[in-house]
């Protein structure tokens, strides 16, 4: 982890808007030291009233002021109109360089991080950097420079009071020695952690609430979210308490000026009498000492708040260090006929084996189903020929060329997907459908909806294929989803088509309507089939069961059956439990 934020490596996204920054911290700077001027008539003024009565001084000292604040006020907004300028334009850029890289990532590598995690990083993460850079750092300069020229001023006065105003202020800090450091940055890292997994959590809190619903459960079927508010209830509350006294320490002292002064003036009468001179400069020490705890309190704040933005800018490192999924230098042209092969392939997530040594052979129109428990690696097989990880051992060939020489746009093209779980994005439907074919015609996409059977999808609507989808429009059904999704890989025409448990979802009016669309979509394809429904592997050419990622059987539905082993079981566990019924009467 970075120890300390890099300013430079911030502006390194600020293009010609560099200057703008230097610019914003320049001018709250001299802002700062021109304010001074304002608090040096209000002493004058002081003076004036208690010493002298001068009432002609103390107008001409009033209109200096009123005219140095003015101008305090007009550079101060000059400083955060350059810093906002930049710090937008930053922002925007680390937000278009972090899409940009995360569209070059594997896909298993975006559903690995999140996309609770993700959204955080993108919006809030680099939101952090802005608000840093269009207010906390000209403020930073501009609380120093206010610091260095009150201490000054005062040190010019009369010395002995600047050094009773400063002890409250540097005993706070050395309070605070205590509070910040190294033990600071490690507790933001945890806190923006916590942060990160419950909005990870919450998604899938979201997305599983039809199921919740469904089944009646409450929130406590969704243990790892409730996990991650305990987690977080516990650390916030675990740093507060350790804050507790540190921070009561420190706010009394750099708040005790007024004490110390006091104490200094009763010293000095006592023992010295009391002049004109000391009660003016008196005076002075204590309408600047406040100030100056003020200003340095500000600059501790922007401490913690360049070490939220240095935090930022690891997590943004973080995802741009990823490795991209790998463009071949020489781009290679597979042949036509849509063969998939998997040879020795094995791959394991961290320590957790996935696959061992699978060997497939899947010949141009057949279907390939894969069957077996849950978490014996049909899932992983299928995102591995779609390129969705890179194989660690072995090889995959789709068209007879390996996966990995394709460019990835081009390995898009070779599948269509269709999972359990598919998502539309906000648009019209008409916008859905031609996402997998953005050059297609109005007729080819009202072609592929209805070899689907969403015509009554589009027919219920009054706009039609042009109905928005969404939260500023309608809400559609699962498997009305899934057929529409299902449009869309029709229109794609992609001759390896991979189904993943497609209608593991849908109510029952809607299920024909899907299988009869599947059909359609799965003529003349290559097709890779995930099913725990064994009646929907029947007619599949080649039926291949996995355990604990190993390919144990292989081979048509007879072939299986005969073999009387693991898929025979599997079938017959099956055939019960439709047969299956609970006795009435209890018997």
């Amino acid at each position: 982890m970075n120890k300390k934020l890099k300013l430079a490596e911030l502006l390194s996204y600020a293009g010609n808007y560099k200057s703008l920054t230097y610019a914003s911290c320049f001018l709250a700077g001299i802002s700062s030291l021109i304010a001074i001027v304002t608090f040096w008539y209000v002493w004058k003024i002081a003076n004036s009233i208690i010493f002298d009565a001068d009432t002609e001084n103390i107008a001409l000292y009033g209109k200096i002021a009123a005219i140095s604040a003015l101008i305090v006020i007009l550079v101060y907004i000059a400083g955060l109109m350059c810093s906002h300028k930049a710090a937008f334009r930053i922002a925007a850029n680390i937000r278009i360089k972090l899409l940009h890289h995360i569209a070059s990532l594997p896909l298993g590598t975006i559903e690995t991080l999140g996309t609770g995690q993700l959204r955080r990083i993108i919006i809030d993460t680099s939101g952090t950097t802005e608000t840093y850079l269009a207010h906390q750092l000209p403020d930073k300069y501009a609380a120093i420079f206010s610091s260095l020229g009150l201490v000054g001023l005062l040190l010019y006065v009369d010395w002995r009071l600047a050094l009773v105003s400063l002890a409250p202020i540097v005993l706070g800090f050395i309070v605070m020695a205590f509070m910040t450091g190294e033990s600071m940055r490690r507790k933001i890292a945890e806190y923006q952690n916590a942060l990160n997994i419950m909005s990870n959590e919450a998604v899938e809190y979201v997305r599983g609430i039809p199921v919740v619903k469904t089944f009646g459960q409450t929130i406590f079927s969704f243990r790892r979210f409730q996990k991650s508010i305990e987690n977080y209830e516990a650390w916030t509350i675990a740093y507060t308490q350790e804050l507790r006294m540190p921070m009561m320490c420190f706010t009394l002292a750099v708040n005790g000026s007024f004490a110390f002064l006091i104490c200094a003036g009763v010293f000095a009468a006592f023992y010295y009498g009391v002049s004109r001179e000391f009660l003016s400069n008196f005076i002075l020490a204590v309408i600047i000492a406040p100030l100056i705890s003020v200003t340095l309190t500000r600059t501790i704040k922007q401490n913690e708040n360049e070490m939220l933005s240095a935090d930022a800018m690891r997590r943004i490192n973080e995802i741009l260090s990823l490795k991209p999924l790998s463009v071949p230098d020489e781009i290679k042209s597979p042949s036509e006929n849509s063969s998939v092969e998997i040879s020795n392939v094995s791959f394991s997530y961290g320590k957790n084996k996935a696959l061992s040594h699978v060997t497939l052979k899947l010949n141009p129109g057949q279907t390939l189903a894969l069957v077996g428990h849950s978490g014996g690696g049909k899932s992983t097989l299928a995102k591995l020929i779609a390129r969705f990880f890179d194989v660690q051992a072995g090889k995959i060939f789709v068209g007879n060329l390996d996966v990995r020489d394709y460019r990835p746009e081009d390995l898009m093209n070779e599948i269509a997907f269709v999972f359990q779980d598919s998502k539309l994005i906000k648009g019209s439907i008409l916008d859905n459908i031609k996402m997998s074919k953005p050059g297609a015609s109005l007729e080819d996409v009202m072609n592929a909806l209805k070899l689907a059977g969403c015509d009554d999808i589009i027919a219920k609507f009054p706009e039609g294929i042009n109905t928005i989808i969404g939260s500023e429009g309608v809400h559609l059904s699962g498997g009305e989803v899934q057929r529409l999704t299902v449009a869309r890989a029709i229109l794609k025409n992609s001759p390896v088509v991979i189904l993943d448990e497609a209608a593991a979802f849908v109510d029952p009016d809607n299920e024909k309507k899907l299988h009869d669309a599947i059909k359609v979509l799965a003529q003349n394809k290559t097709v890779i089939l995930i099913a725990h429904r064994l009646s929907s592997v029947k007619d599949a050419d080649i039926i291949a069961v996995l355990d604990k990622g190993k390919l144990i059987e292989t081979g048509n539905f007879d072939e299986l059956i005969n073999l009387k082993g693991k898929f025979a079981q599997m079938w017959k566990d099956y055939q019960t439990s439709l047969t299956w019924n609970i006795n009435k009467e209890g018997k």
